[in-house]
């Protein structure tokens, strides 16, 4: 096979690529091929991973029922997040949209299986911690993927991931890293909503970087 060129044009379509791929919680009605999904799937399993133990499963959430189970677990875990907050803070809270669990056409939750024997433990006997990472990167890999065909991607994490391994019927060891809805957004922005709404501001380079 022979090796790519990425030109000064693909890096910079890259950078875009980077700020506009958004945590999208608005979602357009149009249906998402179902063979698109499996393509991005299958791109995100080329994420790497410790070991090469490819520990990340994929679960596509699509019956009614599991579907209002999984929106009844966000709106508690909601209500009681919003407990957490008093003020200002919390009327900002109250009226974020912080999650497009019932637009979204495409529900996917992401697991890591935490008994893989594929990667025969190498590289994780001193971090362990590394198995999620290798999932949180075929997240972000589907993300970008997602991305580059219009899609938007909306991470919730307002869930008692229990609650959904009980959901969907699957094994208590089945580590819940995301519950994503996916589907075509219907705005379209390079900036965060949580920044355009004032819930945070950016860091500036100078204090996430240390020089040693």
């Amino acid at each position: 096979m022979e090796k790519p060129v990425f030109d000064q044009n693909f890096r910079m379509q890259f950078e875009e690529l980077l700020k506009w791929r958004r945590d999208v919680r608005s979602f357009r009605n149009d249906e998402v091929d179902p063979q698109l999904t499996e393509r991005l799937i299958a791109l995100a399993t080329l994420a790497p991973s410790v070991g090469y133990s490819q520990p990340w499963r994929f679960v596509l959430v699509e019956s009614a029922e599991c579907r209002e189970s999984i929106r009844a677990n966000f709106e508690l875990c909601n209500r009681q997040a919003l407990d957490a907050y008093s003020g200002e803070k919390a009327q900002l809270y109250a009226k974020l949209k912080l999650a497009g669990l019932r637009d979204a056409p495409v529900h996917l939750a992401v697991f890591l299986n935490q008994q893989t024997e594929c990667g025969s433990g190498l590289g994780r006997m001193t971090m362990p911690e590394t198995l999620e990472y290798s999932a949180i990167l075929a997240v972000h890999t589907l993300w970008l993927a997602a991305r580059s065909y219009g899609l938007g991607v909306g991470w919730v994490s307002i869930l008692d991931p229990a609650k959904v391994n009980t959901s969907l019927n699957l094994p208590e060891e089945w580590k819940l890293i995301a519950y994503l809805c996916i589907g075509y957004p219907q705005e379209e922005h390079p900036s965060p909503e949580l920044l355009r709404n004032g819930w945070e501001v950016k860091l500036p380079a100078s204090d996430i970087l240390i020089r040693r």
